[in-house]
């Protein structure tokens, strides 16, 4: 038997050959149209894994959205407390579901804006792991994302682990390595 740690079953899962889902045939005929949009706002295409069917799909659409309004759009964890009645103290189902972490995959469209007055219009991955996912997920999720990136054909791979963290200037900062 060969044990590992989290952190690195997680590395062996994010290699390219290793490939958890697919990408759902639908979803990747709506990331090449995507990638050749003539639309000049910001855009975003927001992914799940269907676990049952082990495929990445997706999960919602979004024209003229800021870097703000996608965080706001994103799964996180809402922390949940207790029901307390008579000092006796319950969590109910719907508690235990919504306190679990989600992640997500995100292609965005940007504008943006050089210093030197040129705009472009790159096509951003953006993989959000929150803190605290289940080690399952966390593998899905990982062992998928470098199938995805290469199905769309993307060059620009971000990770925010806190949704909070997904904000124009943070954007913007990622990008200015590229330039």
């Amino acid at each position: 038997k060969i044990y590992l740690s989290l952190p690195s079953a997680i590395s062996l899962l994010q290699s390219e050959s290793l490939v958890v889902c697919d990408v759902a045939e639908d979803l990747v005929e709506k990331l090449r149209k995507f990638r050749f949009r003539k639309e000049t706002n910001n855009a975003a295409i927001i992914m799940k894994i269907d676990k049952d069917k082990q495929l990445v799909v997706l999960d919602e659409e979004h024209e003229g959205i800021s870097p703000d309004e996608l965080k706001d759009e994103l799964p996180e964890r809402q922390p949940r407390y207790p029901s307390c009645a008579a000092g006796i103290c319950s969590y109910s189902l719907l508690e235990a579901v919504q306190n679990v972490q989600k992640k997500t995959f995100i292609v965005y469209s940007y504008k943006y804006q050089h210093d030197d007055g040129r705009v472009s219009y790159p096509l951003c991955f953006i993989f959000s792991s929150p803190v605290g996912c289940k080690p399952e997920q966390q593998m899905m999720y990982a062992g998928s994302k470098n199938k995805l990136v290469q199905t769309a054909e993307l060059t620009k791979v971000f990770e925010i682990r806190n949704t909070e963290d997904l904000t124009e200037e943070w954007l913007r900062e990622k990008l200015g390595f590229f330039h």
